[in-house]
C-alpha cells in the first residue's frame, strides 16, 4: 500500500482533533517527534466498550506503554494486559493493581510468573501442559484461561503459527487445570492483529462455544471470555468500523450456551494508533537512477519497523509543510531513514510536493502504534521525542 498525501483541506476525521497542521507546525521541538492527543485514547477507549454490549478493555500496553498512556487509561477505568514482568512493573510504578492484570503471553519466564504472582496477579493464559506445570509450581491456585488458535488469515500480522491450541487439547487442558489445583477461569483467542473481516471474531467465538459446552457437560462453567486484540485502527484504508465488528461479537456471544461472568478484550493498536503524529524532517533528496530519494530523521529502527513487516508496506497518512501543497505538482519519492543501513527505507512511491526538500517536515499520521515501542537510537539517531496535549481529569 502507498502511504496517501494529506493536504490541509484534506485532513481525514480520524486524525487527532487536536492535531491539526496549524497546531503541528507551531510545536518548537527539534524533530523527530510522536506527538499524542490523549483525549483521543479516552474517546477510543470510551467508544470500543460502548460498541461491544458489557465488554471491558483490558489494554495490550505493548503497543505504546508511555507512562502517560497508562494513566490516561487507568484514569478511564481500564483493565491492562501484560506479556511480561517488566510490562508489570510500569504498571504498578503508574498506580494500577496488579490485581486488575491479565498476563496473556502463553509462555512466560518462571520468574516473571513467580514474581507476579507475589505482586498480585492472579490470572495466566497458557496453551500448553508444560506451562501449566509451571503455573501450577510458581503460582498455586491461580485462575488459568487457555489461548485457543483460530483463524487468523484476515489479519495483516496472523499470531497462530506461535500461539494457541485446538479446542479439544484446550478441553484436556483445562480438565488437567483443576487436577493441578488451579482454577479454570476462562478462554482467550486472537484473531490477528489488525483485523479485516469482523466474521473472524464470530467464528473464534464459536470455537469457544463448543468447548464451553464440553467443560459444562463434566460442570466446569467458565467466568471469563477474552476476545483479545486484533480491533483495526484506522490508517489510510478502510477498515470496518468498530460498531459493526461489536455487532457481530454481541450476536455470537448471544449463541453462547451461557454467558461468561466477564467478557475481555485486548484492544492496542484500536486505542492509540489514531492518537498520535510522528513528525520529522527532511534532511537530503537526491536522484538515485529513475527514482528520487528523500532522506528524513527517522526510520524503521526509530519507530517505523511496521514498514518493514508487511509485503506492501504500511499505508500511514502522511501530510508535509510544504506551502501550498495542494496547488504544487506531485512526484514520487522513495523515503528513507538517516542511518548507514538501507533497509531502514519506509516508503516507496509516496506522492509528494515536488518541491520538498532538505528542511522540510514530513508529518505521519495513526502513529501512535508499536512505533516508540520499537524505536532504538540505531547508528546514534535518537528516537523520537514523545509529546502528550490533553487527557484527564474525567
Amino acid at each position: 500500500m502507498t502511504p496517501a498525501l494529506l493536504t490541509p483541506a484534506r485532513v481525514p476525521a480520524h486524525w487527532p482533533a487536536a492535531l491539526t497542521p496549524d497546531v503541528l507546525e507551531v510545536i518548537d521541538v527539534p524533530t523527530p517527534y510522536l506527538v499524542t492527543d490523549l483525549d483521543t485514547v479516552a474517546a477510543r477507549h470510551a467508544g470500543l466498550e460502548r460498541a461491544i454490549p458489557g465488554v471491558r478493555a483490558f489494554y495490550a500496553m505493548k503497543s505504546n506503554p508511555a507512562p502517560e498512556v497508562l494513566a490516561e487509561l487507568a484514569a478511564r477505568g481500564s483493565g491492562f494486559e501484560i506479556a511480561s514482568l517488566g510490562e508489570l512493573r510500569m504498571l504498578e510504578r503508574a498506580g494500577v493493581d496488579p490485581a486488575d492484570v491479565l498476563y496473556s503471553n502463553p509462555v512466560k519466564p518462571p520468574a516473571h510468573v513467580a514474581e507476579a504472582y507475589r505482586a498480585g496477579l492472579w490470572r495466566f493464559s497458557f496453551d500448553s501442559p508444560g506451562e501449566l506445570a509451571k503455573l501450577a509450581e510458581l503460582a498455586p491456585g491461580s485462575a488459568v484461561y487457555v489461548r485457543l488458535r483460530v483463524d487468523d488469515q484476515a489479519s495483516v500480522f496472523p499470531l497462530s503459527q506461535k500461539f494457541g491450541t485446538g479446542v479439544d487439547d484446550a478441553y484436556e487442558l483445562l480438565s488437567l487445570a483443576g487436577r493441578l489445583g488451579l482454577r479454570a477461569y476462562g478462554i482467550t483467542f486472537h484473531v490477528g492483529s489488525q483485523c479485516g473481516n469482523p466474521l473472524a471474531w464470530r467464528q473464534a467465538i464459536r470455537e469457544a462455544g463448543r468447548l464451553m459446552s464440553r467443560l459444562r457437560a463434566d460442570g466446569i462453567e467458565l467466568t471469563m471470555l477474552d476476545l483479545g486484540g486484533g480491533f483495526p485502527a484506522r490508517y489510510v484504508h478502510g477498515v470496518p468500523a468498530i460498531e459493526t465488528i461489536g455487532a457481530v461479537i454481541a450476536d455470537a456471544v448471544d449463541e453462547l450456551p451461557y454467558r461468561p461472568e466477564l467478557l475481555a478484550a485486548e484492544p492496542g493498536r484500536f486505542l492509540v494508533a489514531e492518537s498520535s503524529v510522528l513528525a520529522t524532517s527532511v534532511i537530503g533528496r537526491e536522484r538515485r537512477g529513475d527514482e528520487n530519494w528523500l532522506f528524513v530523521d527517522v526510520s524503521a529502527y526509530h519507530g517505523l519497523m511496521e514498514t518493514l513487516q508487511t509485503a506492501n508496506g504500511w499505508d500511514y497518512p502522511l501530510w508535509t509543510s510544504v506551502r501550498h501543497a495542494a496547488e504544487i505538482p506531485a512526484m514520487r519519492f522513495t523515503v528513507t531513514g538517516p542511518s548507514c543501513d538501507s533497509s531502514d527505507t519506509v516508503f516507496t512511491g509516496v506522492s509528494l510536493p515536488a518541491t520538498i526538500d532538505v528542511g522540510d517536515t514530513l508529518y505521519i499520521g495513526s502513529a501512535g502504534a508499536y512505533t516508540l515501542s520499537y524505536a532504538s537510537a540505531f547508528n546514534g539517531f535518537p528516537p523520537p521525542t514523545p509529546l502528550f496535549v490533553g487527557g484527564h481529569p474525567v
